[in-house]
């Protein structure tokens, strides 16, 4: 949600006074949805609760050749320090980004080392391709948008180089036998070392309690 608040703040903080249907359609053409979690469908709510909140203020409301009437908005007082506020803050502040990807990497021994290693090149090949494309139409993309617009194309652009080289890069560590697969270890240490797994956890945390186990 303060993804989304930041989104709309900036972008009413420009173009104010704005309609909620235009800072609609503007953000969609920007796919937020894809790298900053914005969805669509939340952005009108979203307005609403702003103005409620104090952070928004409706302009006037506009109806043109019988469709739905649409408000204008632009920030108040308080929503001009709140937007700036959270702009420097994810300016000066790092936040590791949420990847589901990350959740199932956790669970890598659950799958064979020849499976683990062919999602790994498998998505490494993704990442290639979504360059390739980046650097064939990077410029057609850009055209006519300010400088930085092409600038966070480019950090995308790196990060997905650098993972890519790292999925090949721990694909060649399973494939060479690195680490443990839990079909591997079966049988030798409870179910794939689940007892050696159980007592770490209590020797770091102690025993469960009453309250623990409700």
């Amino acid at each position: 949600m303060s993804t989304t608040r930041l989104m709309i703040m900036g972008l009413v903080s420009y173009l104010q006074p704005v309609h909620g249907y235009d800072i609609r359609k503007e953000l969609t053409s920007w796919n937020v949805e894809s790298w900053a979690n914005v969805q669509p469908g939340s952005i009108y709510h979203a307005l609403r609760r702003m103005t409620e909140e104090g952070l928004l203020e409706a302009v006037d409301t506009e109806q043109v050749d019988g469709r739905p009437a649409r408000t204008r908005y632009r920030l108040t007082k308080a929503g001009e320090v709140e937007y700036q506020a959270m702009l420097r803050r994810y300016w000066w502040e790092y936040q590791e980004p949420v990847d589901p990807f990350l959740a199932a990497f956790a669970f890598l021994p659950s799958l064979s080392r020849s499976e683990a290693a062919g999602a790994l090149r498998a998505r490494a090949r993704l990442l290639e391709s979504w360059v390739a494309t980046y650097r064939d139409s990077g410029d057609e993309w850009t055209a006519g948008k300010p400088a930085h617009v092409g600038w966070q194309f480019e950090l995308t652009m790196v990060r997905a180089e650098a993972e890519a080289r790292w999925c090949h890069d721990v694909a060649t560590r399973v494939e060479a036998g690195e680490g443990m697969q839990f079909n591997e270890a079966a049988g030798t240490d409870g179910e794939h070392g689940a007892e050696a797994w159980r007592k770490a956890i209590r020797e770091q945390f102690g025993e469960p309690t009453d309250e623990d186990d409700e």
